[in-house]
């Protein structure tokens, strides 16, 4: 699907943290989809593996200066609606942030971006809008749903699934608000997408493992990764 141009381990890069999550190999991938040049980030970072929010978001700052002007991003996440299912595609509208700590807490660089950045469309309606198209076109069934941001690495319990569906989210998981705070504020255009890997709402207690996350991941990469390809064709 990426035609390869070249790969660079994190740990070659200067200042780059080092994924220490199973299913995260840690490398840049540098290439392009139907000629369109794209950086690609194979493992992510997240605060509870002990790094800082400037260091998570750190990548989208390089390729900010790389030159990129659109960020997509992809995780694992919770199901707290129970109309979801396991294996569903959500394409992220919206998020709450409940992280304990903000990315762009401290002295405030004005090259980067401003003091004070706007929130009020986080994720660009405009590609929300074309990913839904194609998504039609390809036969891929997508949800729409918010999605909540909190610190990990413990799964939710039951109650907290309950409260944050209440509170108004869809899904939860251990990532992307950071990322995409950070690129909203170098005024980056963001399109995020959410693997439903497990549903939380349930009358019936349920035990969740990485390994099960993964395989729901795994499961529906495939589908995910086509519509991907099509947006970034479309973009591009």
């Amino acid at each position: 699907m990426i035609q390869k141009e070249a790969e660079i381990p994190y740990a070659d890069i200067p200042n780059f943290p080092v994924s220490t999550v199973k299913g995260h190999s840690g490398k840049l991938v540098f290439g392009a989809i139907d000629g369109c040049q794209v950086v690609l980030m194979s493992g992510m970072f997240h605060y509870y593996e002990g790094y800082s929010m400037e260091e998570v978001t750190f990548p989208v700052r390089v390729m900010k200066a790389l030159g990129v002007d659109t960020l997509i991003v992809s995780n694992a996440s919770g199901g707290t609606n129970p109309a979801f299912n396991i294996g569903d595609l959500m394409i992220i509208k919206d998020h709450i942030n409940l992280c304990p700590e903000h990315p762009l807490r401290g002295h405030n660089d004005e090259r980067l971006g401003t003091r004070f950045p706007d929130m009020s469309q986080p994720y660009d309606h405009e590609l929300i809008e074309i990913a839904k198209q194609l998504a039609a076109q390809q036969h891929i069934d997508v949800r729409m749903g918010t999605y909540i941001g909190l610190q990990g690495p413990t799964f939710e319990t039951p109650a907290e699934y309950k409260m944050l569906h209440i509170m108004g989210g869809d899904a939860v998981g251990m990532s992307t608000v950071a990322e995409v705070i950070v690129a909203r504020h170098g005024s980056m255009r963001v399109f995020a997408i959410s693997v439903i890997t497990d549903i939380g709402i349930s009358d019936v207690p349920i035990t969740i493992t990485h390994e099960e996350v993964l395989a729901a991941a795994n499961a529906a990469a495939p589908k995910m990764a086509a519509l991907v390809a099509a947006l970034v064709k479309r973009i591009g």
